[in-house]
């Protein structure tokens, strides 16, 4: 791969592309059965991720190093210098449920790009759709060898800590991510880890877009989400109303069989999943929370839930939920909550919807997170972004561009 011209990387991506959105419906009905995600958004995921692919190819005839001005100093006049970057060689992807296939696109299309060959461990829960997807690559003719298909959590510890393995890319939990970290030694490393999902909500916003948002954005594919929407903090003279607003446009979403095209949110990965994130609300509503709408169960489906009268130190609060469920919290003062999160473990993203500029310059400036969405919520992403996260939510960046100057070492030369 290494040997393979820019271009023809580029080209060779472009086609598997083609070959992705031609098997879409295909490769989406195969998720939908695995995971239990709608129909609609698996088959809307395997076309997202031919347009990921697409934007590496765009980069892969974009990589390029610095000149390095070597007259700055005595030591240097005379001589000329570069840093070019060459592909780090074996990189080894580890993907999670939730987006099987895109965030599977978000690793192989990087590496190809970049020159690598990549070794991939989708997870157990949804290998068949990942495996279609691997399909797409051998038909458009990567080379031999340029991508291999691994199954099972047993071959992880091995994957990771194998001699032969340059760089790994893991996106998962913090305590699988953290495990990944301590293991690989020198290697270099990209991790996509888990948030709580803060989104702020001040008095002067358009609230009916805002709760809309926030309602949505909490339970999409089931609220199994890295920056699902879990804690909306809303300024105290709105929380009544916009609560009331949150729980109305909870109502209209449909939930129900992944394999109808109608279905908005299906189930969970499995029941084990939905048991879990059920305890988690039972526990804070025994705390003294207040449930203003789901808390039904059925198997791996449950509805949309919205918590208040929540505290700091729920687990439903301070913990990922990883389910269809928000807490709503009212505030009076933004600078105390700003100064909590950046002192948390989490910092992934965060939303903020003002009509301040000032407001959200602040955020921007204060909040340590790896991103702030100004009138959205910390669940947005598009496929260009440099996405990741901070402190525990994660080390490194996705986004083709930004995967790929992780996924190359830098090389310095000079010219006497």
């Amino acid at each position: 791969m290494a040997a393979m011209p820019g271009y023809e990387r580029a080209a060779l991506l472009r086609r598997v592309a083609d070959v992705v959105t031609a098997r879409s419906d295909e490769i989406g009905r195969v998720m939908a059965l695995e995971s239990g995600k709608a129909l609609r958004d698996c088959v809307f995921e395997a076309q997202r991720s031919a347009d990921t692919l697409r934007l590496c190819a765009e980069e892969a005839v974009r990589i390029q190093g610095e000149h390095i001005p070597m007259d700055a100093s005595a030591i240097g006049a005379g001589k000329i210098a570069m840093v070019m970057r060459f592909p780090v060689g074996v990189v080894a992807a580890i993907t999670p449920f939730n987006g099987p296939v895109n965030l599977a696109a978000h690793k192989l299309g990087p590496a190809l790009a970049a020159g690598n060959s990549v070794v991939l461990k989708p997870s157990p829960k949804a290998p068949l759709c990942v495996h279609k997807f691997v399909e797409a690559f051998i038909e458009a003719g990567v080379p031999p060898g340029a991508i291999n298909a691994v199954y099972g959590d047993a071959i992880a510890p091995q994957l990771v800590s194998d001699p032969r393995v340059d760089f790994v890319s893991f996106t998962g939990s913090i305590r699988v991510g953290k495990i990944i970290r301590n293991a690989i030694g020198m290697k270099r490393v990209a991790l996509e880890l888990g948030g709580v999902g803060p989104t702020f909500v001040h008095g002067d916003a358009d609230l009916a877009a805002a709760a809309k948002a926030c309602a949505r954005n909490a339970v999409a594919l089931a609220g199994q989400s890295c920056v699902s929407v879990q804690n909306v903090f809303v300024q105290k003279q709105v929380f009544e109303g916009f609560a009331e607003a949150v729980c109305r446009e909870m109502d209209t979403i449909r939930f129900g069989d992944p394999m109808d095209m109608a279905t908005e949110v299906g189930t969970l990965i499995d029941e084990q999943a939905a048991i879990r994130v059920e305890g988690v609300v039972g526990r804070a509503v025994a705390a003294g929370a207040r449930l203003l709408r789901g808390g039904k169960r059925q198997g791996a489906q449950l509805d949309g839930m919205v918590l208040t009268n929540v505290k700091p130190d729920m687990e439903a609060v301070r913990e990922e939920i990883f389910g269809p469920a928000l807490t709503i919290q009212p505030y009076e003062e933004l600078a105390p909550l700003f100064a909590a999160i950046s002192d948390s473990p989490f910092g992934l993203q965060c939303g903020i919807y003002t009509n301040s500029l000032a407001l959200a310059l602040s955020a921007i400036k204060t909040i340590r997170t790896g991103g702030v969405i100004v009138n959205g919520t910390s669940r947005w992403r598009s496929d260009q972004m440099p996405y990741g996260g901070v402190k525990d939510s994660g080390i490194g960046r996705e986004g083709p561009k930004f995967a790929i100057r992780d996924m190359t070492e830098e090389r310095f030369f000079v010219l006497n």
